[in-house]
C-alpha cells in the first residue's frame, strides 16, 4: 500500500505513529481526449498570464488568496501546516461512539491506517481495546491542507480510517406531498413485503461488476472498425401506477419464474 500521509493517532497521552493510504482503487474508467470537432485535433489547455498573455510553467505557479480586489496574497504548503502544526502531523481521537450512531450519510472516503516502524504494540493494542468496546473511534485530522473529522474503526485486524462529512454539508431531508391518492392499503404492503423477502440474500459486493464501462468498449471497438451500432430503446418507466396491486401481483410471479 502506497503510503499519502505518515503522522500519529493521538488519544490522551498516547501517540501512535501510522501510515495512510487510501483504501480503494480507481474505478473502471475509460480516458477520453479533448478533441477538435473540425479536425480531431487533441486540445491543449494552456495557463495564461492575464498580464502577459503568455503561458506559465507549473513550476512558476503559487496558490493567493484574493484579500481584497485584484490584491492577494502567496500561500505556501509551510503557510497551510504553520496555521495548525499540532494537527498537521497528528490524528486527534476527541470522542468515542457506537457505530450504529452514525448516519452512513456522513461516511465521505475510507482509508487504512497502518503502524510505522515501533508502533506494533501500542497499534494493536488500540484495535483491541476499540474490539473490546465495541465502539469507534471519532478524530480530527489535516489532509491536503484541510482538517477532516473521521471515524477510526476495526477492519479484519486493521485500522480503517472513514474520512467524514461534517454537518452543515449535509443538504436537508426534501419534503415528499402526501396526498389521499398515496394511502397505502394492508393489502398493498403485504405483497411489497412478501416482493422483498423473494428478494431478500445475503450481501455479497464482488457479485456486482461495473458492466457498462465495458460495453462502452465494445461500442468503440465497433465504431472504429466502421461497424453499424445499433442503440436499443430504453423501457420507459410509467409516471403513475393506475393499479399497484397488479403491478406487485406480477413482480411476485415473474419472481417465482426466475427462481
Amino acid at each position: 500500500m502506497r503510503s499519502i500521509w505518515s503522522g500519529a493517532i493521538s488519544f490522551g497521552l498516547v501517540n501512535i505513529p501510522v501510515k495512510l493510504g487510501s483504501a480503494i482503487e480507481a474505478g473502471n474508467e475509460l480516458d477520453f481526449d479533448m478533441l477538435s470537432k473540425k479536425d480531431l485535433a487533441p486540445i491543449r489547455y494552456a495557463r495564461i498570464d492575464t498580464k502577459t498573455d503568455k503561458e506559465v510553467p507549473w513550476k512558476d505557479i503559487v496558490k493567493g488568496y484574493q484579500y481584497a480586489k485584484g490584491k492577494y496574497v502567496v500561500v505556501t504548503d509551510e503557510d497551510f501546516a504553520s496555521a495548525s502544526p499540532e494537527k498537521s502531523k497528528t490524528i486527534d481521537i476527541v470522542q468515542f461512539v457506537k457505530e450504529e450512531e452514525i448516519d452512513p450519510i456522513y461516511y465521505e472516503k475510507p482509508y487504512y491506517l497502518t503502524p510505522d516502524k515501533g508502533a506494533s504494540k501500542s497499534y494493536n493494542l488500540l484495535i483491541k481495546a476499540l474490539e473490546e468496546t465495541k465502539t469507534v473511534g471519532l478524530a480530527e485530522f489535516m489532509l491536503r491542507n484541510r482538517q477532516h473529522i473521521c471515524a477510526l474503526k476495526v477492519r479484519d485486524g486493521v485500522l480503517l480510517l472513514n474520512q467524514m462529512r461534517y454537518h452543515e454539508e449535509i443538504r436537508e431531508v426534501p419534503e415528499v406531498e402526501a396526498t389521499k391518492s398515496n394511502k397505502i392499503t394492508s393489502k398493498e404492503l403485504d405483497l411489497a413485503v412478501k416482493l422483498i423477502d423473494q428478494l431478500t440474500e445475503k450481501f455479497k459486493p464482488e457479485a456486482f461488476k461495473d458492466t457498462y464501462v465495458n460495453e462502452l468498449k465494445k461500442v468503440i471497438k465497433a465504431k472504429a472498425a466502421g461497424k453499424a451500432i445499433h442503440i436499443a430503446e430504453p423501457k420507459k418507466a410509467s409516471a403513475t401506477v393506475k393499479d399497484l396491486m397488479e403491478v406487485l401481483k406480477q413482480s411476485l410471479e415473474t419472481k417465482k419464474k426466475t427462481a
